[in-house]
Formats: structure tokens, C-alpha cells, sequence
């Protein structure tokens, strides 16, 4: 609602950021969403139809999830109405519902805007549902946060989720000369430095001007450009974009994990590096290396896990910063290494048909038979030792009567495992000769 101090006008002398001064008066003034706001995007495909459905609004800070929704709202006439969760509660939820219920009785629709809509509780989202089902509201929520885990299903089967792209570096250079052009100032830095600033704002527009107003403040009358090495002195470094507790936390331990089950040392490294360099507790990452090592290495080389729980132990005795060399070690080594998922997929199969075959006792020939009872039952006859066997291979089965024998593990011809696959051949071909 507008105040006395805004009704005066008293807001427009008001210092305002670049950023705010900056937003777009249109939709296609929107950079970097095109996918959504292009002509075949759904929010252009709602806007011409003149018929706007709740949505929910996900994507990094700094990509224009308040933009968007502001201009929604003036571009289908809708009254805007925003709140944020994190200042918002019961009774502010009742009277935006009370206020849009009474433009409704007017003929006038309200787009209701909650920012950061995932700091609601499961029971707050719930009191959206019955305005957004009878039309008093559209929502539109705004989360940096996934929506799959963080909103209650009723909400999501109610509204359309979009996704917003972290703006890339094309992007962020035409923000930059929209920013020039709007204060009739080239910024004074070199082809280097620019890009430099460009990578500092890490795909967010918002802070991306708001550096670029520091760099023109601090730089008023200067005559040679910044470089590279000026602009770092000038303005600091951001802390990169990762959250240890959310979508970031798993985000990158997924990458990480996937660069080394695709061989791709390099491409580990950076994703080690980016979650250290995020504050990521180092034994979060090393407990996924020893994952990885028997998940998707496995035999093929056995030493992979004995690299991963060194690299472990050697962190608990050097700890930070030394011990991160050793889970940098353990990483390239994985990367590396010959991989086989032969014992994680012989595992969960071998899982699968312990459940199908219930309590299916072993059989009675390699059942030691302590007790007179159980040596009548015949516990142990037909045991034939195997050491004292040919190739010490007895060739009997080990499996419950009545179940064929299943093959669970099929080592792959790679690393270690084809030494293993050799003699698991002989061994199959002697168990043949011998049921023969």
C-alpha cells in the first residue's frame, strides 16, 4: 500500500541503488530469460492470452524473478501486491487475501508476489490453496531454493514452476552498457578487467550493477583504466554462490561425483575446488570419494577405496588447509582409474532376490551339526572340504534348496576386474565338469 511518505512524492529524491533505477519498464526488456519471455515462451504465450496462471518463479538471485513479476502484473492488469516470507506471517497472509477479495467484488484481479515463498511453513503454503483455486489471487512465488523439495505438492500441482537461467556473461555485458548509457559513463576499465567484473557478479545482474556503481563512484576523475589487478584492489572478491545446507550442497558433490565416474580429472578438481573454496566440510567430500571409489570403480581397481580412506585419515591427521591436498589426490586417482559398477549392480541384485527368496534356510551339507538332533537331520553330510579338493574348488552349491543359481556379478573387462573375470571362468567351467 502506498504511504504518506511515498504519497508526497517525498520517495523520488530518495537515494535509490543503480539496480532499482535500472529495471525494466517491459518484459522484452528482460535479459537472459528469453526461453520464458521470447515469443514461444510460456509467459509471453500467458500475456498475449491475456490469462496469467500461478507460477513459481525459481532461480539464482540477481535473474529478475521480481522484475518479471512486477511487469506481469502491469502488462495484464492485475494489482500487484508483494510480500516477503521472511518478514510476512498469518495475519499479513489474511489481509492480502481480505484486500484481493474485495477488488475481486470490483472486477479488478490482484497477482499476488511472495518472495523467498519457500521460508513459509507447510501450513502457511497450505492457506494460499483455496484463493488461488477460486481465482482471488494468482501467485507468484519467487525461491532460489528447488521447489520440489522445499513446497508442499498441493501448491506445485497448482501452479506452473519456470525456471530462470543465472544470467551469462552476453547478458551481464548488456546490463552493463544499459548501466553506462543510463549514467552517460564508460566505465574505466580495461577489455581484461571488464570480463573480470563480468565473472566477479557470477550470473547476478543485481550485483553486477551494484559493483559497477561502486567502480564509477570510486573512480570519478580518475584518467587511466583499471586493470585487472586495480579492480581486485578496488572491490572484493565475492564468496562464490553455494549454500552447505541446500541445492548447492548437492549440486556440486552430484557434479563432483559424476566428473569422476566420467574419468574427467580436470573437470573433478574444479568441482572439489569450487566446493572447498564454497566452505564445504571436507569430510562431507571425502565420505562421497569413498562412495565413489566402491560405487563406480569397485574391483576393477582395488586400491581406489585404500586411496579414498587414506585420504580420509590423512585430513584427520594434517586437517585444513594441508589435508585438502590429500582429497585432491584421492579424486585424481579415482578419476583415473579403471571404473566398473560390476559390484554395486551384483550387490543390489543380489539384495533384490534375498527379499523375493524370504527365509530360505542354507543347505543342509554346509550347516555344521553341533548337537546330536541336528547330526540325525543330517546337518553337514556331503560337505566336502574344498581345500582338500582339486584346485581346491568343490564345485557344491552354497545357494538355499530349490534356488537355481542366480549369476549376480559380472566383472567387466577392465583393470583388475579382468583378472577376477578369468577366474571366475575357471571356476564356473570346473563347476560345470563337476555337476556334469
Amino acid at each position: 500500500m502506498t504511504n504518506l511518505f511515498e504519497a508526497a512524492g517525498m520517495d523520488q529524491a530518495a537515494p535509490r541503488p543503480l539496480a532499482d533505477r535500472l529495471r525494466p519498464e517491459t518484459l522484452s526488456d528482460v535479459v537472459g530469460q528469453d526461453h520464458l519471455l521470447g515469443e514461444n515462451g510460456p509467459l509471453a504465450r500467458m500475456v498475449r492470452a491475456d490469462r496469467l496462471n500461478s507460477i513459481i518463479l525459481w532461480g539464482p538471485p540477481g535473474t529478475g524473478k521480481t522484475t518479471i513479476a512486477r511487469l506481469l502484473s502491469a502488462e495484464t492488469g492485475l494489482h500487484f501486491e508483494q510480500m516477503s516470507a521472511i518478514f510476512s506471517g498469518v495475519q499479513d497472509l489474511r489481509k492480502a487475501f481480505d484486500a484481493a477479495r474485495a477488488r475481486r467484488t470490483e472486477g479488478r484481479g490482484t497477482l499476488l508476489f511472495v518472495d523467498e515463498i519457500h521460508r513459509f511453513n507447510r501450513a502457511q503454503q497450505d492457506g494460499f490453496l483455496p484463493y488461488m483455486e477460486d481465482g482471488t489471487i494468482i501467485l507468484v512465488g519467487a525461491t532460489t531454493e528447488n521447489p520440489s523439495f522445499e513446497l508442499n505438492g498441493a501448491v506445485l500441482s497448482r501452479a506452473q514452476v519456470l525456471v530462470l537461467n543465472r544470467l551469462d556473461a552476453e547478458a551481464l555485458d548488456l546490463l552493463l552498457q544499459r548501466a553506462e548509457t543510463f549514467m552517460d559513463h564508460t566505465l574505466p576499465l580495461t577489455d581484461e578487467a571488464r570480463i573480470a567484473l563480468i565473472a566477479m557478479a557470477d550470473g547476478d545482474g543485481r550485483y553486477l550493477l551494484n559493483l559497477a556503481e561502486e567502480i564509477l563512484e570510486a573512480t570519478s576523475g580518475a584518467e587511466a583504466p583499471l586493470d585487472r589487478e586495480g579492480l581486485a584492489q578496488l572491490v572484493q572478491q565475492r564468496v562464490p554462490l553455494y549454500d552447505k545446507s541446500r541445492d548447492g550442497h548437492y549440486n556440486l558433490i552430484s557434479a563432483l561425483h559424476k566428473s569422476i565416474r566420467g574419468s574427467d580429472a580436470d573437470a573433478s578438481l574444479y568441482w572439489l575446488a569450487r566446493m572447498l573454496e564454497g566452505g564445504e566440510d571436507p569430510l562431507f567430500i571425502a565420505r562421497r570419494v569413498v562412495r565413489a571409489a566402491v560405487e563406480d570403480i569397485g574391483l576393477a581397481d582395488p586400491q581406489a577405496l585404500v586411496q579414498a580412506n587414506a585420504a580420509k585419515e590423512a585430513y584427520d591427521f594434517l586437517g585444513s588447509p594441508e589435508g585438502e591436498l590429500a582429497i585432491a589426490q584421492a579424486v585424481v586417482y579415482l578419476a583415473t582409474a579403471p571404473k566398473s559398477n560390476a559390484l554395486y549392480t551384483a550387490y543390489k541384485q543380489s539384495r533384490r532376490t534375498a527379499k523375493e527368496t524370504g527365509s530360505l534356510a542354507p543347505p543342509k551339507i554346509i550347516l555344521n551339526a553341533p548337537t546330536k538332533l541336528m547330526d540325525d537331520e543330517g546337518y553337514g553330510d556331503g560337505y566336502r572340504y574344498d581345500h582338500d579338493q582339486e584346485h581346491a574348488f568343490s564345485g557344491q552349491s552354497y545357494f538355499p534348496d530349490g534356488v537355481e543359481r542366480p549369476s549376480f556379478y559380472a566383472p567387466v573387462a577392465r583393470g583388475f576386474e579382468k583378472e577376477i573375470e578369468k577366474r571366475m571362468a575357471f571356476w564356473a567351467k570346473l563347476r560345470s565338469e563337476k555337476k556334469g
